[in-house]
């Protein structure tokens, strides 16, 4: 299990390494997000101990469950949530995490606004566009990023660092990531917080910052559970 994490974590950021290489990157621009959702700490513990301090995680409840325990034993722990968050677990989100990344309403934004004013922390933030304006997906419309962008920053303070998507799976990854690109330099954001186990290559290529990486590191998930 050890070995084969570790080796699965050296190939991913080898393959990170080289599509910074072809788009003409600096070595290190991007940043890996080794998503750890579902996964117990006893399979967690091997990527900490091959390097890896940067994990995602798409529910509250869950990473308040595994990574006290890990924060504990392991010093530089940065946690990202990338999964929905409902405006009732604000400070639980506050507590728990470093950056979030599924900033998508004004009903969140108000929570995050006055959890991070109530507790003096202030993790990063930033906004997902549902760039494929799927029904099923959280995100805000692309027509409406512009807006929503200005509303965080003017009227709730919030400082906002990039945007995140999740591209339609039967669509061309490539497009939605140039969307998600357009949307950010527009509105003078520089981080990209875009691209999964199946196509982080290409978004590396849009620009990507952050890169969401799962089962190209932790192996196949057990939905199961």
């Amino acid at each position: 299990m050890s070995d084969a994490a570790a080796l699965r974590l050296k190939e991913v950021k080898e393959n990170i390494g080289k599509a910074e290489t072809d788009a003409e990157r600096p070595d290190g621009s991007v940043t890996l997000i080794a998503v750890s959702k579902t996964f117990e700490a006893s399979a967690i513990k091997p990527v900490l101990e091959a390097g890896q301090r940067v994990f995602g995680e798409n529910r509250v409840q869950e990473a308040m469950g595994k990574w006290p325990g890990l924060r504990e034993e392991f010093d530089g722990v940065e946690l990202h949530l990338i999964g929905p968050l409902q405006s009732n677990k604000a400070k639980e989100a506050i507590q728990t995490f470093d950056v979030i990344h599924t900033v998508d309403r004004d009903k969140i934004a108000k929570a995050l606004k006055a959890e991070m004013d109530k507790q003096g922390k202030t993790p990063k933030l930033f906004i997902q566009v549902n760039t494929g304006e799927e029904d099923q997906k959280a995100g805000i419309p692309p027509k409406e990023a512009d807006a929503f962008i200005a509303k965080c920053r003017d009227e709730y303070g919030l400082e906002i660092e990039g945007l995140m998507c999740i591209p339609p799976v039967d669509e061309a990854p490539g497009m939605h990531f140039a969307l998600l690109e357009k949307i950010a330099k527009r509105n003078g954001l520089e981080k990209l917080s875009m691209g999964m186990s199946s196509d982080y290559p290409i978004a590396v290529q849009h620009g990507a910052t952050h890169v969401r990486v799962g089962s190209a590191v932790f192996g196949a998930r057990d939905y199961s559970q």
